[in-house]
């Protein structure tokens, strides 16, 4: 068997015909709304890789603390011979992971929806660990995803904190999918951002060189490239706000002043009123006690709680019930 397997269960027209979809949906509803995933075509994936490196932003430093302090301790506590990354983009931090849990390690399958991203992390995987299976998942995982035949015990990690992308029904629906499938003696490696003061959360995604501004404005251009939509950045302002109720971050963009977008390939004519904002992103920040609990609605036990020395960032470790 070769070394590196790729496997698409993404039809070839899914993205886009999931990109009109939620166009459709999201700028048709009141209030406007895109999902956080249009913001990483190429350009918005290299703006991203870009905020992880600013001073506010601390989740990425945090969690890599974590990892390197502790993947050893996660090694030991689940003797994973699979290991199972959900978006896994360049698979940059779970290279602390995969060292830990070698040579016992038989399989790495990162999932993500981009190929490329896939075959470039598989080549310098491979090339570093030559001992080392890589069965790469071209897949979405939030939407019934089915893992290759791997030998167990597996472990699944979800980094990053991208859960908290998921609105609440949404994050049970995914750790229920997880759940179902894994089986006893199987874990789940979690990465959440914390609930802390305003003022460190909002610096996060409203830093002072205007990068996370231009990240979120590149919504505009992805639909603007794929759907031919004529709306400017230039006419919406970049918008970072903590709602205390939900314990959420949201991002926006607000219009600047009363304007039209018009979208050819939906045939769609979208008016926003002065002032008004469109919703592009929640970023949920949690507590211990929230977390156990939502993993256990979903069928886990967590068992080990990691957090950097700040108190900033977790990683939590659930077993399957």
């Amino acid at each position: 068997m070769s070394p590196f397997q790729l496997t698409r269960t993404l039809p070839a027209d899914a993205t886009g015909a999931a990109l009109r979809a939620d166009v459709l949906h999201g700028l048709t509803r009141s209030p406007k709304e895109l999902p956080p995933k249009w913001f990483y075509d190429a350009r918005g994936s290299e703006l991203f890789e870009e905020i992880t490196r600013l001073p506010e932003y601390y989740p990425t430093r945090a969690e890599r603390e974590i990892l390197v302090s502790r993947s050893h301790q996660i090694a030991a506590a689940t003797g994973a011979r699979t290991l199972v990354e959900l978006g896994s983009g360049s698979s940059e931090k779970t290279r602390h992971l995969i060292d830990a849990l070698l040579p016992a390690l038989d399989s790495y399958v990162p999932v993500d929806v981009s190929q490329s991203a896939l075959e470039g992390a598989g080549e310098a995987l491979l090339e570093e660990r030559p001992g080392l299976r890589v069965h790469a998942l071209v897949a979405d995982f939030t939407h019934g995803l089915v893992l290759p035949p791997t030998v167990g015990p597996r472990l699944v990690a979800f980094l990053g904190g991208t859960v908290g992308n998921l609105l609440p029904e949404e994050r049970r629906e995914f750790l229920r999918g997880v759940r179902a499938m894994l089986v006893p003696g199987d874990s789940l490696l979690l990465g959440t951002d914390l609930v802390k003061d305003e003022a460190t959360l909002v610096a996060a995604y409203d830093d002072a060189a205007g990068v996370t501004a231009e990240f979120n404005k590149n919504v505009l251009a992805v639909v603007g490239r794929e759907l031919g939509a004529d709306a400017d950045p230039e006419d919406f302002e970049h918008v970072a706000l903590w709602d205390r109720e939900h314990e959420w971050i949201e991002m926006r963009l607000r219009a600047r002043h009363a304007l039209v977008v018009k979208i050819p390939e939906l045939d769609l004519v979208v008016p926003f009123e002065a002032g008004e904002e469109m919703r592009t992103e929640v970023s949920a920040k949690f507590r211990q006690e929230g977390v156990r609990t939502e993993l256990a609605e979903a069928g886990f036990t967590l068992s080990h709680w990691w957090t950097d020395e700040e108190g900033r960032f977790a990683l939590s470790l659930a077993t399957v019930d």
